[in-house]
């Protein structure tokens, strides 16, 4: 088999990404992120202690990472300290919406304090979620 057909066979970006997400489940997430973003934390290694501190209320995950090993270690973390996570499709919508200047990427985020206000958004989140992981 050449690299080309081994390459469709097996996508590599697929590796941290647990379960498909719904594009109603992406717009909720990006609805959340963009409410909570004063109390963010951005990229693998500051979402990684998030996690592994549990405190983090939810972890986002950019689908798009590459090398996708990168996040490779966060869906364990997280289903270890019973956190949720989801996926969105790309870095730089990611980056935008937890409130970096245009154009910066970022793989991950973690959200840490849900506001009174974002609750309601939340629990819509994490609904959808445990629908998509099932």
């Amino acid at each position: 088999m050449s690299w080309r057909k081994c390459q469709e066979v097996v996508n590599p970006v697929t590796v941290h990404v647990k379960f498909e997400t719904p594009e109603d489940l992406e717009d909720a997430i990006f609805d959340l992120v963009s409410v909570c973003k004063e109390a963010v934390c951005r990229g693998s290694n500051e979402v990684t202690k998030a996690a592994e501190r549990g405190v983090a209320k939810l972890i986002v995950m950019a689908e798009d990472v590459n090398p996708p090993e990168l996040l490779a270690h966060i869906p364990m973390i997280c289903e270890e300290k019973q956190i949720p996570f989801g996926y969105v499709r790309h870095q730089e919508y990611l980056g935008k919406e937890s409130g970096l200047p245009e154009g910066v990427k970022t793989a991950s985020i973690a959200l840490l304090e849900i506001p009174k206000a974002a609750q309601e958004k939340y629990d819509n989140v994490i609904s959808k979620i445990k629908d998509a992981n099932n």
